[in-house]
């Protein structure tokens, strides 16, 4: 199962880095249009757009890390005392969640993404499928649903047999 585990965290950092790439590119486009206007350059044309579109594949590439690794925020005020089979059920329920929300934003991307282009949406500036950047958004969103439900089987296992299998508040480094 170990095994299994250093696949799925190989994929969540691939997803990782290409959000990483396309987030360092949109910054880059920021400041390129930030500085061309400045020296009367102007603009890159529809630069709005391009960002936009960047920032939400690069939002859902880094979650499937974020989820593999329980690198979400997190109040252990109440929690701090759980130990054994009781703290397994609530990190088992807590990772159940998160599978289900991810498969349910999936799903919700899907049909925005078909929803689009079956409209055959454009965006204002560029003019490109508005559906490109869903797509790109439901890659990342899918991925993320998918190492959500890896990372719910393994804790509902953990909880079956009361061993660990991954640590609870995995370091990223893994």
């Amino acid at each position: 199962m170990l095994s299994l585990h250093r696949i799925f965290l190989g994929f969540a950092w691939v997803m990782a880095i290409a959000g990483g790439i396309v987030l360092s590119a949109a910054i880059l486009i920021t400041c390129v249009s930030i500085v061309g206007r400045e020296v009367g350059l102007g603009a890159i044309r529809g630069d709005v757009e391009l960002v936009e579109a960047g920032m939400a594949f690069a939002i859902f590439s880094f979650l499937p890390l974020c989820q593999i690794t329980a690198g979400h925020a997190s109040v252990d005020v109440f929690t701090n005392w759980l130990t054994g089979r009781p703290f397994r059920l609530l990190v088992f329920a807590i990772e159940l969640l998160f599978a289900v929300v991810l498969i349910f934003v999936a799903l919700q991307l899907f049909e925005g993404t078909m929803d689009r282009y079956n409209r055959g949406q454009t965006s204002w500036m560029l003019q490109f499928p508005v559906w490109w950047a869903y797509a790109a958004s439901l890659v990342g969103a899918t991925a993320a649903a998918i190492v959500a439900c890896w990372t719910a089987l393994v804790r509902g296992f953990e909880l079956l047999t009361n061993r660990d299998i991954i640590a609870v508040y995995a370091e990223a480094q893994q």
